[in-house]
């Protein structure tokens, strides 16, 4: 039986975490590492939980540690665990299939964006829930941003006023990520580029600085500071 939260709710929240995080450097899994003592998973699922609309969360975990992560998240919330793939849009694809029947609203979030907040949760949800098909959380790009070539030779500067960092939870409509996933090619890291690919519109929301996406190790210090300041 599939794990539920709020039973009123209409979300379903998929959370591939079967990554090796080899930026991170050696060590465990990527969403099993510590943050302030904790595994970014634990963080991330914690937010989820939060969050009011959220009925069900499933975790692709690695497939040797789907027992573990199982009993670890058991005292922060009730959430599925199954096995994840080798690629990410295969793990998101497992969780996917695990949903339950009712919830219409399938958000895809990065178990490394740990400190998401749960506000921004319910303004990807309440997006779809208006009438998108397909929504991404962005911020503005405020680097310069230039064009390099062969010979680390810049080519041009990059007008950034239409560009936008992507940041998850991304939101979709159930049968709109069903249909991308089932026609899906070759493997992306992004499930909005797969249902762009079947020509569907993705609207956007106003992301958070603190969905920041841990991946260096200057990241996790940087989200160490930001949960200290926190409190």
């Amino acid at each position: 039986m599939t794990a539920q939260l709020n039973p009123r709710g209409d979300v379903a929240v998929l959370v591939p975490a079967a990554g090796a995080g080899v930026r991170l450097g050696p060590g465990r899994p990527k969403a099993l590492r510590l943050l302030a003592g904790e595994p970014l998973l634990v963080h991330a699922v914690r937010r989820l939980a939060a969050a009011p609309s959220v009925h069900t969360i499933v975790v692709a975990a690695p497939a040797t540690e789907v027992t573990a992560v199982r009993e670890l998240l058991a005292a922060v919330a009730p959430v599925t665990v199954v096995p994840g793939g080798a690629e990410r849009q295969a793990s998101v694809a497992a969780a996917l299939a695990a949903v339950p029947a009712g919830p219409e609203i399938i958000l895809v979030h990065d178990a490394a964006r740990a400190l998401t907040p749960p506000e921004l949760v319910e303004s990807v949800a309440a997006a779809v829930r208006g009438g998108r098909d397909a929504v991404i959380p962005v911020l503005p790009v405020v680097d310069t941003i230039k064009e390099v070539g062969a010979g680390e030779v810049v080519l041009g500067t990059v007008d950034r006023s239409a560009l936008r960092a992507v940041q998850t939870p991304q939101g979709f409509r159930r049968s709109v990520l069903t249909a991308a996933h089932a026609a899906a090619g070759d493997p992306l890291t992004d499930d909005a580029g797969l249902v762009e690919k079947q020509g569907v519109t993705v609207g956007c929301v106003p992301g958070s600085e603190y969905a920041l996406k841990i991946t260096r190790p200057f990241d996790l210090a940087l989200a160490e500071h930001l949960l200290a300041a926190a409190e």
